[in-house]
């Protein structure tokens, strides 16, 4: 049975692009190879990169369909990764696991976000890194991509202390132009951070 992101990506297009979010591909240049773990990776097109670049990747999603996809897009750029269908609310991030983890457009529910980024905080290795961008409120008054519910919406208040135990190394919320497939595209109103475990 096909779920809702299934649905979604049911097509031949790679319906966010196949290039890299640009915020991931701005900030990846410096950060040492290691083992990656990206949330809600969907189509792949960020874990596939991270691969391209060296690291080792394991994505995760609910979407079975998504993730063919990222494997199929790994295959034709000559890297590998791996993949992994599951619910982020039954995913089990192992403590002390990555050297980075990636959260891109990941739109999580209020109470399982905290879960998640408390998880995150946990399953970082010491000095690890997490990368995340995401639509912020002030993003319903543009409406170019992203989920319409509020509770959905990130602010860097709350991520600052949903990521309690992690040294923020840059955090802010901004306007900037998106090209990302049909899906996302135009003026945005995101929060970026790159945050890292002591």
């Amino acid at each position: 049975m096909l779920n809702t992101w299934d649905e979604r990506y049911n097509t031949k297009e790679y319906i966010y692009g196949t290039e890299p979010n640009q915020f991931v591909a701005q900030n990846i240049q410096n950060i040492k190879k290691g083992s990656v773990l990206c949330l809600g990776a969907g189509e792949g097109r960020n874990a596939v990169y991270l691969a391209e670049m060296g690291h080792h990747v394991t994505a995760v999603d609910s979407s079975r369909v998504g993730l063919e996809k990222a494997r199929n897009l790994a295959v034709s750029r000559g890297v590998q990764i791996t993949t992994i269908v599951a619910d982020l609310a039954d995913f089990i991030i192992q403590p002390e696991s990555w050297d980075m983890i990636t959260s891109i457009f990941c739109h999580l529910p209020l109470q399982l976000r905290k879960k998640v980024n408390t998880d995150v905080v946990s399953g970082l290795k010491p000095g690890g890194i997490f990368l995340l961008q995401a639509y912020t409120p002030e993003q319903l008054n543009y409406r170019t991509g992203g989920p319409s519910r509020l509770d959905m919406l990130y602010t860097l208040h709350d991520l600052r202390d949903e990521l309690n135990g992690l040294i923020f190394q840059s955090g802010e919320e901004r306007v900037r132009e998106i090209a990302e497939g049909i899906m996302h595209t135009g003026k945005s109103a995101i929060v970026e951070l790159i945050a890292v475990k002591p």
